[in-house]
């Protein structure tokens, strides 16, 4: 047998023997790191789904079903474990009726530091008192109870108020919303798939428990703070019962029973809360549904589920003519309204208990606009079409690597710009650090994910491949409205001749079809139209002048200082010819610094200065503290080190190549020496160094460059690569 096989086989047998969780054991045993998960939205939920299951039900679960069924992911998370940090992995959080705390508050800050949008959900007006105040069980209660229960209502305001928009149930509840924010989605309470299938076996069965002669007027109350709206009926009951022998009433939840009532106590059905999955079986055994409700402001800005939950079972509901209910019912066509006086309500329970035909008509014309209106699948759209048109446009940058390099600060700069513009960025590279939760550049803060512990599930704008290695991560994506591959070099060249890289990189420049192709260097523009048929946007490169402080340097004094900038390790850089060149220098002299990103300097290099792994935001101080940028590379896309020499007032010598013919030119602002030919560097040198008139045309020209490239030149040329 297969050792793997053999293993899987104990791991299970294991597990079913000793009772422990399976899934743990195997990230015990097999090392499975737990991946993060990146998704569309975060519903950060305040309500406890125990106190109350069914406002959490319909407002955390069915939305997370409604948004599936639109191509969006999401999850949630009980307020109380939020941790803040977790909001960089979603583009839009919902606090529904979350009570403000610091952690709520922090959880804000960072997600609108990260251009997240931050929505409330909420659907009961218990965002201020002067609602709450409305609602006679509120008044009844104690001092200190009303105390801790405002208390709960105020902060719940406090987190709608620090939020940018609104997602609600009714109209009546958006109205009131837009006195405290401005953008207010309604999105109706509506039935899961659940609820369907379990109203449909309520619907089986209907028929085998219900007696003929019997009819019974359910009223399914919800909570105890219904007890005054159920006042409203009373009346109207009194009338229905003495001159219906056959009508019975039952009664669901914690209301009292009302004084007026005791006298047909033994026709009265007293039923405890019953779990949601029970609740369908329960109210298919009653003959008609009824919704009282108090005229006001709070009871106006409630939901319709008691309709659409008795029209899953094909029972007519007859609702208080206010509202949600006056907005969703259709008078005599799929339900009943009354005006709340004692004769309209005994007109509506007399019809549907005198006449079958009208009661059935009723039933099933509602049932069939809750099928089409009101099932979470069929309105999934709706809800993840506004998640979308509300989300701030959202662009991942896909990183060879964790590294400093002038590719690198290209796509931070690009990303900075973006994010100014309100995008929600995310930088990919293959592993993150240990603790590593953002890249920070020049005051920005970027969520970085490591693609290869991580799984995305999010939808995206805009994916941008930065080097041939990453372009299959956005090919295989499919979330993704625009792919682009941002080309900043010919990277076949990036690797010796037999080197299966080369490959690798070449048939990127050939994709048919899926990905379009932008650059920072016109030359790379150039081949890509001429050789391989790509038209590619451009958008030139620049420097941040801000980061240099110009000197003019005196190259009479007794040390002259050479900077050698390039990874030795790779062969295009080609900074071995920059060491054979320093060598034939004299020691006294000269004095050799040495900047490298990632390679170490070869045993032969005569080093004065090792300068490894430089911070961005420190490299200007190098080029400052040297007077001579000496530079071999023979291949470059554009080429930093010598603008930000320039800007700094150093002086260039190095090999011309398509990436700095751009703006270098030879004898103006940089001198250029014969790829190869080690002496003519080294003439370069001596002549520079004893020809001040040379000096100073290359001073001034060189700070003019300069000037002219400076970052803030080029931000909408940038900007119109991803907003097209």
């Amino acid at each position: 047998m297969n050792k793997n096989i053999k293993i899987l086989l104990f791991y299970f047998f294991y597990c079913i023997i000793t009772g422990i969780d399976k899934g743990k054991f195997y990230k015990q045993k097999f090392m499975i790191k737990e991946k993060r998960i990146i998704y569309d939205v975060l519903f950060v939920n305040g309500c406890q789904p125990k106190i109350l299951p069914h406002p959490y039900r319909y407002r955390i679960l069915h939305q997370i079903e409604q948004l599936k069924a639109g191509n969006l992911n999401s999850k949630e998370i009980y307020y109380l474990n939020l941790e803040p940090l977790i909001v960089r992995d979603f583009r839009v959080i919902i606090f529904y009726r979350c009570p403000w705390t610091e952690r709520i508050n922090d959880a804000i800050n960072l997600a609108k530091s990260l251009n997240k949008k931050v929505l409330f959900d909420i659907d009961d007006l218990v965002i201020d008192t002067k609602y709450t105040d409305l609602v006679p069980y509120v008044q009844s209660l104690s001092k200190s109870e009303k105390q801790l229960y405002d208390s709960e209502v105020v902060l719940m305001g406090k987190t709608l108020k620090q939020c940018e928009g609104a997602i609600t149930t009714t109209e009546a509840l958006a109205n009131e919303l837009k006195t405290y924010i401005s953008e207010v989605f309604i999105n109706r309470n509506v039935a899961s798939e659940e609820m369907f299938k379990l109203s449909q076996k309520a619907l089986d069965q209907k028929s085998k428990f219900k007696n003929s002669n019997e009819k019974i007027i359910g009223y399914f109350s919800g909570s105890i703070t219904h007890n005054s709206d159920i006042e409203i009926v009373i009346p109207a009951f009194l009338k229905i019962l003495r001159e219906f022998k056959n009508v019975k009433l039952l009664y669901l939840g914690l209301i009292d029973i009302p004084v007026g009532l005791k006298n047909f106590s033994s026709r009265i059905i007293r039923k405890k809360f019953v779990n949601w999955e029970d609740l369908p079986l329960l109210i298919a055994s009653v003959d008609i549904n009824i919704a009282p409700l108090i005229d006001n402001i709070f009871n106006s800005a409630k939901s319709e589920n008691k309709w659409v939950e008795a029209a899953l079972v094909k029972v007519p509901t007859i609702a208080s003519n206010i509202g949600a209910f006056k907005e969703a019912i259709i008078d005599g066509q799929t339900g009943l309204l009354c005006n709340n006086t004692t004769e309209d309500w005994y007109k509506a329970l007399k019809s549907l208990i005198v006449d079958e035909k009208v009661k059935k008509n009723i039933a099933d014309n509602a049932f069939e606009v809750c099928k089409k209106e009101y099932n979470t699948l069929m309105t999934g759209h709706r809800l993840s079409n506004y998640i979308n048109l509300i989300a701030n446009k959202h662009i991942g940058f896909v990183l060879p690597s964790n590294g400093i390099s002038g590719g690198i600060l290209v796509v931070l700069i690009h990303a900075s710009y973006l994010k100014d513009e309100g995008w929600d960025v995310d930088i990919f590279v293959p592993e993150t650090e240990k603790n590593q939760n953002f890249v920070e550049f020049k005051g920005h803060k970027f969520n970085i994910i490591g693609f290869n512990n991580a799984i995305n599930l999010a939808q995206y704008d805009v994916l941008v491949a930065t080097l041939y290695s990453t372009l299959n991560n956005i090919l295989n994506y499919s979330k993704v409205k625009k792919k682009l591959y941002l080309v900043q070099g010919y990277e076949t060249d990036f690797s010796p001749y037999g080197d299966y890289l080369r490959e690798q990189a070449e048939k990127t420049y050939s994709i048919p079809f899926g990905v379009e192709y932008i650059t920072i260097s016109k030359w790379c523009e150039t081949w890509l139209r001429e050789r391989y048929g790509k038209k590619a946007r451009y958008a030139p490169n620049g420097i941040d002048l801000n980061n240099f402080k110009e000197h003019k340097r005196n190259l009479k004094k007794p040390k002259i200082r050479i900077l050698i900038e390039g990874d030795s390790s790779s062969h295009y850089k080609n900074v071995d010819e920059s060491f054979k060149i320093v060598e034939k220098l004299d020691k006294e002299k000269f004095e050799v610094w040495y900047m490298s990103y990632n390679a170490e300097p070869k045993k032969w290099y005569r080093v004065d200065r090792f300068l490894r792994k430089i911070p961005f935001e420190k490299v200007a101080e190098i080029y400052e503290q040297c007077d001579i940028l000496l530079k071999s590379s023979w291949l470059e896309s554009f080429s930093f080190p010598p603008l930000e020499m320039m800007a700094t007032g150093g002086y260039c010598i190095l090999v011309a190549n398509y990436g700095n013919l751009e703006y270098l030119k030879n004898e103006e602002n940089c001198i250029f020496y014969k790829l190869g030919d080690i002496d003519d560097a080294v003439h370069c040198v001596e002549r520079l160094i004893s020809n001040e008139d040379l000096q100073n045309k290359l001073y001034e020209n060189g700070l003019s460059t300069a000037k002219k490239r400076d970052w803030k030149h080029f931000k909408k040329q940038i900007l119109r690569l991803y907003n097209y």
